[in-house]
């Protein structure tokens, strides 16, 4: 706490400090969001150059090999989704009769309970492929913002791929005078890459999974929920139930109940083998947040900068854990309020051990003596 000031003060300007940092950073949001995308980009394909280097591959070379290939797979996969989207569209109004079949299902259960007239159709009007349409245009945005992104991306990947090269060089001349500061940058680094690669390779075996399940249930735009699903897998906790609302929808109009339930089963199953099983033992302490502050960061980094913080959630969130933080030695405390370390770990299992060899003790302390028996005349 800074000598003078009550305890109260400090932590009033504290916030004040974060809000207004919030609010300017959610003004820039359209230059921040693809800038944070390609520094993460950037981390995660840094080993590959790497490689490449000690392979004999000039530098330039290497270096341009890694920024075409990761910007061509990041393109590609966005003009993939908006042709996919596309064709959702266009396939909306053949289903126009069963969305005027839910219509009158839901105006008669409305008029049931009693609602007005003038409400029913509100709700109504809003159940039709053409706004359903216009709903999602506006959410995906047009091609020349999204084209604008791509550039902001590309440009900034060529100029940190850049300075990259000096990056060994600077935090070796920093860990002279803030070695805190530079182990906190390095863990950082470490952590997002391992934490990125793993969801991208099981995000990818995910979203596989529900499209060939999907496409197996003759859901339509199979391929379109896949690619929803991959990219949901990097929304922790609420990016299941975002993949998995469009192929309900749609598993109802085309098959009804069964092929609903059926939805619902598979993508259940298949979120809980890979999300709550398989990543968290593959990723391990690379993201040491607790689950409280994993939901309410994908909340915070989507109003501040958009989907993309969604997304980013976690990165972005270690990257202020790591500068406010790991790099503050006065503030290592923190660190078990913000998620289980391995030493929260430890000491939790450790309790564990010790209460039930106390009620081992206790059952063995209650316990009535052995009765004896009389000697056999």
């Amino acid at each position: 706490m800074t000598a003078g000031f009550p305890r109260a003060t400090t932590i009033l300007v504290a916030l004040a400090a974060a809000t207004v940092t919030a609010i300017g950073m959610s003004g820039i949001r359209g230059i921040l969001a693809p800038t944070l995308l390609t520094l993460v980009l950037t981390i995660c394909a840094n080993p590959v150059r790497t490689g490449l280097l000690k392979r004999g591959v000039p530098g330039g070379l290497a270096t341009g090999s890694v920024i075409l290939v990761v910007f061509g797979l990041l393109a590609g996969f966005t003009y993939t989704i908006l042709i996919a989207f596309a064709q959702f569209v266009t396939m909306l109004p053949s289903y126009s009769a069963q969305f005027a079949e839910i219509g009158a299902n839901i105006s008669s259960w409305l008029q049931s309970l009693g609602i007005g007239e003038k409400q029913i159709q509100e709700v109504v009007s809003s159940i039709d492929p053409h706004n359903i349409a216009a709903l999602v245009t506006g959410a995906l945005g047009s091609v020349a913002s999204i084209t604008g992104a791509l550039v902001i991306v590309l440009t900034m990947m060529i100029l940190m791929a850049a300075d990259a090269v000096y990056a060994r060089t600077v935090l070796g001349q920093l860990s002279e005078h803030k070695p805190e500061l530079v182990d906190a940058i390095r863990n950082y680094a470490s952590n997002v890459r391992r934490y990125m690669v793993v969801t991208t390779v099981l995000g990818v075996a995910q979203g596989a999974l529900n499209a060939l399940a999907l496409y197996l249930l003759q859901v339509p735009a199979a391929l379109l929920w896949g690619l929803l699903a991959f990219l949901c897998s990097f929304i922790p906790n609420i990016g299941y139930f975002f993949a998995l609302i469009p192929p309900l929808f749609f598993g109802f109009l085309v098959g009804g109940w069964p092929t609903a339930i059926a939805v619902v089963i598979i993508y259940g199953i298949i979120n809980a083998i890979v999300q709550s099983i398989i990543q968290p033992r593959v990723v391990g302490h690379a993201v040491s947040l607790s689950q409280t502050i994993t939901f309410f960061s994908v909340l915070f980094w989507a109003v501040i900068i958009g989907p993309i913080g969604a997304i980013l959630a976690i990165p972005l969130t270690l990257l202020g854990k790591a500068f406010l933080i790991d790099a503050n030695p006065d503030a290592h405390w923190w660190r078990p309020a913000l998620g289980p370390t391995d030493e929260t770990r430890d000491l939790a299992k450790a309790q564990v051990a010790a209460a039930k060899a106390d009620r081992r003790e206790h059952h063995a302390s209650h316990k009535p003596p052995p009765t004896s028996q009389p000697p056999a005349e």
